[in-house]
């Protein structure tokens, strides 16, 4: 595979339309699962949750990262500062920042959600988008980046992993700063 590795803007909406299918990604759900509110999801059908990552990426800046192999998207990471996914700050989740005000703070980043084609999987591409959105966090002003992945998983192919891998983070040199919920490590990046 020859990876390149793209911040997503209007010009690679059809690639990114492409990657997340007719059903959006994960059930329909188009990325939008830690941007809105839980009532507001619940209201939302796949259409509705397209529309609105489509504005959001149309208005910019890029809210994550598409792997492209031979022209076509074939990965998507989600990354960008904590504010801009502001269900991944609930006080009810692992992912909740540990002071408060990282949740306001432009540079303090997370990575919240993955997408990988069916056909990519198992060849290293989550790696590569971490490397990739370590880089991007960093030309973009950054000071932390975190993730709230999983440990373990009895299956490669679970829905639960669209949160990544602690194995991943881990290798990039992410450390564990809380765990509120087994499993689920918060894990931070100082960059």
């Amino acid at each position: 595979m020859a990876i390149s590795i793209e911040p997503v803007t209007a010009e690679f909406w059809p690639a990114f339309e492409d990657l997340f299918g007719k059903q959006g990604a994960c059930y329909g759900c188009w990325c939008t699962h830690f941007r809105l509110p839980p009532a507001v999801r619940r209201e939302n059908n796949r259409e509705r949750n397209k529309d609105h990552i489509r504005s959001r990426i149309e208005v910019g800046p890029p809210p994550g990262l598409l792997a492209f192999d031979d022209g076509q998207a074939v990965g998507w990471m989600q990354v960008g500062p904590r504010a801009d996914v502001p269900e991944w700050n609930n006080q009810g989740r692992g992912s909740a920042p540990l002071e408060q005000a990282d949740a306001a703070d432009p540079a303090v980043w997370a990575i919240s959600c993955f997408f990988i084609r069916t056909k990519a999987r198992g060849h290293g591409l989550t790696h590569r988008l971490v490397e990739g959105g370590v880089g991007f966090a960093r030309e973009n002003g950054a000071r932390y980046l975190e993730a709230c992945p999983m440990d373990l998983s009895k299956d490669s192919r679970s829905i639960g992993l669209f949160v990544g891998s602690s194995r991943v983070f881990e290798k990039a040199g992410f450390h564990r700063i809380a765990e509120r919920k087994a499993g689920r490590p918060l894990m931070r990046l100082v960059l």
